[in-house]
């Protein structure tokens, strides 16, 4: 069954703020283009040849290693989308686990600070391991998420996720993005 890009079209009109529509446009074409290439890549390894796979080159072995940028690229906009929306409904549950860590402004900062590594993903998880909230830096879709972490935040510090509105300002990109959080979304995806 074909991936469907999901429609965030809600999210232009002045519902964000400091985030434009020409901006949402074009990070949402950038979207839907990973969409159509995990889409391809799927149909493509559903019907080729896997018994010559190996680490120098292969049709089947080029595919597999781009599978995980396209599926992670597809779902962390996704993510990253869906926890836009600006409301303040924060769970007693998630407000709890974040006093535990300092609060709600230091985690935050620390998202705000990774997001600054360089371009890539920030993101604010739960570790199943440890059952505390984490902030990790990845400058990769498919390489340096750690495993066995629940998303909370997902936060796309790639340049063409402000550009359009913020030039190379990743900063005030960043102090744009803080408001728009839809807690509730948070709250949800914590709680799941």
């Amino acid at each position: 069954m074909a991936h469907q890009a999901k429609n965030f079209d809600g999210l232009k009109g002045g519902v964000l703020h400091g985030l434009s529509d020409t901006q949402l446009d074009q990070h949402l074409t950038l979207y839907k283009g990973y969409v159509t290439k995990l889409n391809e890549i799927e149909e493509k390894l559903s019907a080729i040849d896997n018994t010559k796979s190996n680490y120098s080159f292969n049709e089947y072995s080029e595919l597999k290693r781009r599978e995980a940028v396209a599926f992670n690229g597809s779902f962390l906009h996704e993510f990253y989308f869906e926890n836009l929306g600006s409301d303040d409904q924060i769970s007693p549950e998630l407000q709890k686990a974040m006093d535990a860590q300092g609060g709600k402004d230091r985690l935050i900062a620390d998202l705000k600070a990774a997001a600054m590594c360089g371009p890539g993903w920030a993101v604010l998880s739960r570790n199943r391991r440890d059952g505390k909230l984490h902030t990790y830096f990845f400058g990769e879709h498919h390489l340096g998420l750690p495993i066995e972490q629940d998303l909370l935040i997902v936060l796309d510090s790639w340049e063409h996720a402000y550009m359009v509105d913020y030039g190379i300002a990743r900063a005030k990109y960043l102090d744009a993005f803080v408001p728009n959080i839809k807690w509730s979304e948070v709250s949800r995806r914590f709680a799941a």
